[in-house]
């Protein structure tokens, strides 16, 4: 039992399964991991497939901006309503579904014929993984409970992470290796034996669960959610590419006007008995709002480092594709060994593990730094880079699991949907205002003082975060949920 910041009574620590629900299996488990880690590497895959996607298909840098953000904005949008079905309609059957049309979108990719066909067929890449995803994480919360519950969320997080960091080392190696001539279409087209295996296994391994009363449908609510999320995020990731145009400015400007109308629908919605797509008391509860605030410097941070190291690992250092991916496989390491570790620190120092891991990985940031800043640009090896690299990956490994334990502790059952839709869209949407942000500083200081002063800075800005975060765990209950 533990008590609640408001000096409400005690609440049970976790809810256990619904009595209805068949228990999650090993074989179960997996399953979902690997149809949550295709759409979080298909994030990423496609940054150092650009280069060629453009010779290949006469592509300018607008449309190639467009491939990025359209499964980028689509992902992010449809991730509450794809939780939202998985609640009413089941989370198997539409885990199932979203599989399948990830293997159908990710073939349309890879058989692209123009650079417009693809930035489509991205687009509904991004729908397709905004069904599958949610209810990887509701399937979990509502299958599993106590430390089982707490396992596999840390598997979840360490599965996030390291796809992450995946898709950008895969995505060097596939294009290098040019299978069958295929180049650039190959990080599409792996997709599609991948989901059809995930679609295969969870057919016999995952457990049907869904909210004990379906919810009805907010139409009102999803297009505004829609429409709102849309003109934040669009401007953000195009507007620069096209030198922000009168278009960007606006849509800018009217997103927090929208955002209000939305959360005005929701309240109205909530109050009358109805069903919001995204209830407004969910965002009362202490811990979502603590999870909520985890996850912005470790999104933002995370993003906008993984965009500028690319860079000025290609363009300053003249790394390879295939190597500057590498480089980055002792982050992928130590993020996946860590966050097998996480639940063991969560045991043994509660919400204290935050505070550790936001000091390691800002160690990390400084080392990085300071070794891009004193060493000569000929120095900066793989292997010089990767004591920094390292040391960040490990904070990461413990940051994401928490993230999710933090957030998802406060979330009914009977809301799990909602809540891991609401999870992840936060997490996407800070994955593109991190590019946005971060990216823009770090471009726009480089044709002033340099990549080298550029790219230190960008991780001084992720390192005040990262103090800011271990800063808020001060104020988190010791005994996490």
């Amino acid at each position: 039992m533990t008590l609640t910041t408001d000096g409400a009574q005690p609440r049970p620590r976790t809810a256990p399964p619904h009595p209805k629900t068949a228990a999650l299996t090993p074989l179960g488990l997996v399953t979902i991991l690997l149809g949550a880690a295709l759409p979080m590497i298909d994030f990423f895959i496609v940054n150092v497939a650009l280069p060629d996607i453009e010779a290949d298909l006469h592509a300018p840098a607008a449309t190639l901006e467009m491939v990025v953000a359209g499964y980028a904005v689509a992902y992010a949008v449809l991730l509450v309503l794809g939780g939202r079905l998985g609640d009413s309609y089941g989370r198997r059957a539409l885990f199932l579904w979203g599989a399948a049309a990830f293997g159908l979108t990710s073939l349309a990719c890879g058989l692209a014929p123009t650079a417009w066909w693809l930035v489509a067929a991205r687009a509904a890449q991004g729908a397709a993984s905004a069904i599958m995803l949610p209810q990887v994480l509701a399937t979990i919360h509502a299958t599993t409970s106590g430390e089982r519950r707490a396992r596999a969320v840390s598997l979840y997080g360490s599965v996030g992470g390291v796809s992450m960091v995946l898709g950008q080392i895969l995505g060097g190696v596939l294009v290098a290796a040019d299978l069958a001539g295929t180049g650039w279409r190959m990080v599409f087209l792996v997709n599609v034996p991948v989901a059809a295996l995930a679609l295969l296994f969870a057919v016999r391994s995952v457990p049907d669960s869904r909210a004990e009363r379906p919810a009805r449908g907010d139409l009102a609510g999803t297009v505004l959610f829609a429409v709102s999320l849309t003109a934040f995020l669009l401007p953000l990731t195009e507007g620069r590419a096209a030198g922000w145009p009168l278009w960007s400015v606006l849509t800018l400007v009217a997103a927090p006007f929208l955002i209000l109308a939305f959360a005005a629908v929701e309240r109205r919605a909530e109050a009358s008995g109805g069903s919001p797509l995204l209830p407004p008391s969910l965002l009362r509860e202490p811990g979502v709002r603590r999870g909520l605030a985890v996850g912005l410097p470790v999104f933002i941070g995370f993003s906008g480092w993984m965009f500028v190291s690319a860079v000025t690992l290609q363009k300053g250092l003249e790394y390879g594709a295939l190597e500057a991916g590498l480089t980055l496989i002792p982050m992928g390491v130590a993020q996946f060994a860590a966050s097998l570790l996480a639940p063991r620190l969560v045991r043994r120092l509660g919400s204290r593990a935050l505070m550790l891991c936001a000091l390691v990985h800002g160690t990390g940031v400084a080392v990085l730094a300071l070794t891009v800043l004193w060493a000569p640009w000929s120095a900066l090896t793989p292997l010089a880079l990767a004591p920094g690299l390292a040391l960040c990956g490990f904070g990461q490994g413990v940051q994401l699991p928490l993230y999710f334990r933090i957030l998802l502790s406060a979330v009914p059952a009977a809301r799990a949907g909602a809540g891991s839709g609401l999870a992840a869209t936060a997490q996407q949407s800070c994955l593109a205002v991190g590019v946005a942000t971060l990216g823009s500083l770090f471009l726009a200081m480089e044709s002033g003082v340099g990549m080298r002063e550029a790219f230190a800075t960008v991780l001084a800005v992720q390192l005040a975060g990262l103090l800011a975060l271990a800063a808020l765990s001060l104020r988190l209950p010791r005994e996490l949920a």
